[in-house]
């Protein structure tokens, strides 16, 4: 093994640690404001925690799925590449999206609800959208219909996520194919991303929540383009 290979390999595994320590930051960081303040402060702000199917609690939910995949992707490609530029980014997208998901996670910990839901996924987009449910939207052949009309398949459960197929294929790709692929995934996925984060920042009433989501919406279209000049470098273009 090179040194450059021995430094690219200790600098994953120091980034690898880094995000599980960020994940579990996050999730510490936010239970421990069960223990913060008075008695009488923790009374004050009981009504406003948010309810299971809140948009609050559904974009929680949602977006730390979402951002597990974003994660995923990203440890797939440093494999499959040794381009800096794209291991780069990776690493700086599996580092953020790690660290906002024990966010995510860990406020459904403070609210005591769910992490999961039996429902259709994005099911608290469409309850805040011109009033409408989604009571009326049948599933067909096992997929289920989210409030944006998207149709869940091949492991893809909401707008933006890879499937299974295209991670596997992914997984099997190097050098600039795994490049290119990985860029486009990660388009289509950032996409869904400031779609849901911006559904977030109008529904969602808890104010850490809404900037949480409003900083998402701006860092992910600063690594849109970025993403889009990186795929002009290798005479690629996003999919349409």
């Amino acid at each position: 093994m090179t040194a450059g290979r021995r430094i690219r390999r200790v600098e994953w595994v120091a980034g690898s640690a880094v995000v599980l320590a960020l994940l579990f930051a996050g999730v510490a960081t936010v239970a421990s404001a069960r223990e913060d303040g008075s008695g009488a402060d923790r009374v004050t702000a009981a009504p406003r925690t948010p309810a299971a199917d809140s948009a609050d609690a559904g974009f929680a939910r949602d977006m730390a799925v979402h951002h597990q995949q974003a994660v995923e992707m990203s440890f797939i490609v440093r494999d499959r590449t040794k381009d800096e530029e794209v291991r780069r980014l990776a690493y700086d997208i599996a580092n953020t999206q790690a660290n906002q998901r024990g966010m995510l996670l860990g406020w459904l910990d403070l609210w005591e609800l769910p992490k999961t839901s039996a429902g259709q996924p994005m099911a608290w987009m469409a309850a805040g959208h011109e009033g409408h449910s989604m009571n009326g939207m049948n599933d067909t052949d096992g997929m289920t219909g989210t409030g944006t009309g998207y149709r869940a398949h091949d492991g893809s459960l909401m707008p933006g996520m890879a499937t299974r197929t295209e991670l596997d294929r992914l997984r099997k790709a190097s050098g600039r194919t795994a490049e290119v692929q990985y860029l486009r995934l990660m388009t289509e996925h950032h996409e869904g991303g400031v779609d849901m984060a911006r559904g977030c920042a109008k529904l969602c009433t808890v104010k850490a929540e809404k900037r949480l989501a409003g900083g998402m919406v701006e860092a992910q279209q600063s690594e849109l383009d970025e993403m889009a000049g990186m795929l002009t470098a290798r005479g690629s273009a996003p999919r349409s």
